[in-house]
């Protein structure tokens, strides 16, 4: 879904099917610097693996998580941290990711670039919810400000429904009213001690967009049956791939520098393979492929995903287990009292709109640490998206995976 800043990410990737080259024998090559965008989106495929198994459709921010546990990690020590950088590809030198940080927060939020001239809206924002008065290592609090921009805000978790309505304020005003009471009733307790959060938000018109006339009722097909609904069409020029058993196309927003990239398979029973080799890798292949320039007769469906999560689980078979633990976990990082904290719920809400001016999305993510554990050809090429497909929106110049998703399911 990307196409680098940098471009050795993809300069190693082959024109093949998505996946074909995950088992192949490589001879060896030089280690290749330390990439944020390369560890979010290899991260972003394996953590669509778990949320994959839902009959709903599928929607989420892999950036956010992403970030939202780097932040996280800045407080972890031993296996703790050893088990958090592993799942999210960050390097064993942690500074290295820190640092990695805040230079893409910088190229995300571009402030030095208006969005009027930019062509679209995107936003990212960090902070952090502790309890007053708890002993806050300095180096955790430097760090994470430094690095993420994260500001510690006093919070009175012995209240804990103001709390979470002043966190969860400040998730509507980041995500623009879309993202709504992140922190649901009873994640937040007395012994809470803090809550790390990470909002994104992104707002960007097609660069050519969809002309409301052209956009019919039509079927969408799952399973076997048929589902009415509002299908966009364009013929137009555009960067294409495709393989015997999928097509791909990536669609830019204005100023080109995000855009959308659509997996189709060639047959509806085809999805489900091509859900499998899903992946860091397999992503750069498909943008490695694409062709510029070719004619598409291109029918994309209009559409609106809202979607929750509770990642305990996915993050704890991915091996991110220690830090749920109370036995186990290590954040002794965070603090120099004598109370031994774990992570008790890492909570996600996304949301996405497209359409045929463009596509609106918006993210937000929330990890409760606590005392205690609590569970939370020349001829047209016709690409027609009338059954379930996988859809990204990346953010071109540092070749980074925003959001990510499957549309599988109507209304």
């Amino acid at each position: 879904m990307m196409s680098p800043t940098r471009r050795h990410f993809l300069a190693t990737a082959a024109a093949i099917p998505l996946g074909y080259s995950l088992g192949r024998a490589n001879k060896p090559e030089e280690p290749k610097p330390f990439s944020i965008a390369e560890g979010n989106n290899a991260f972003a495929g394996e953590l669509y693996g778990q949320l994959k198994s839902t009959k709903d459709n599928v929607f989420f921010s892999p950036f956010s998580v992403e970030a939202a546990l780097a932040m996280t990690s800045v407080g972890a020590n031993g296996n703790t941290l050893a088990q958090m950088l592993k799942v999210l590809h960050l390097p064993v030198e942690a500074k290295l990711a820190h640092s990695g940080f805040k230079t893409m927060m910088a190229a995300l939020n571009n402030e030095k670039v208006p969005a009027v001239r930019r062509g679209y809206e995107l936003s990212v924002a960090n902070a952090l919810w502790g309890t007053k008065g708890y002993p806050w290592r300095k180096e955790f609090l430097t760090t994470t400000h430094e690095n993420y921009g994260a500001g510690l805000i006093d919070t009175d978790f012995t209240m804990p429904d103001a709390a979470r309505g002043i966190i969860n304020a400040w998730v509507e005003k980041e995500t623009h009213d879309k993202i709504k009471n992140l922190i649901p009733m009873g994640a937040v307790t007395a012994l809470t001690r803090l809550v790390l959060t990470n909002a994104i938000y992104f707002k960007g018109t097609w660069e050519v967009p969809f002309e409301k006339s052209q956009t019919k009722a039509g079927p969408f097909h799952i399973g076997g049956a048929k589902h009415e609904i509002p299908l966009m069409y364009r013929h137009a020029a555009m960067s294409y791939a495709e393989t015997p058993d999928y097509q791909a196309i990536e669609l830019p927003y204005k100023g080109r520098e995000t855009s959308m990239l659509v997996w189709l398979p060639r047959k509806a029973e085809g999805f489900a393979d091509l859900e499998k080799k899903l992946s860091g890798a397999a992503i750069a292949e498909t943008v490695k492929a694409l062709q510029p320039r070719i004619t598409v007769d291109l029918t994309l469906p209009k559409f609106k995903v809202e979607t929750e999560s509770s990642l305990r689980e996915p993050l704890q078979a991915l091996g991110m287990k220690d830090v749920f633990d109370d036995k186990k976990a290590d954040l002794t990082g965070m603090h120099s009292g004598r109370e031994a904290l774990s992570v008790s719920a890492v909570i996600h809400k996304a949301f996405v709109d497209v359409n045929e001016e463009g596509t609106e999305a918006a993210a937000a993510t929330g990890v409760i640490v606590g005392a205690t554990s609590v569970q939370i050809p020349v001829e047209p090429k016709v690409f027609r998206a009338d059954r379930p497909f996988l859809f990204a929106i990346r953010h071109i110049p540092s070749n980074t995976v925003l959001f990510l998703g499957r549309l599988s399911k109507i209304g």
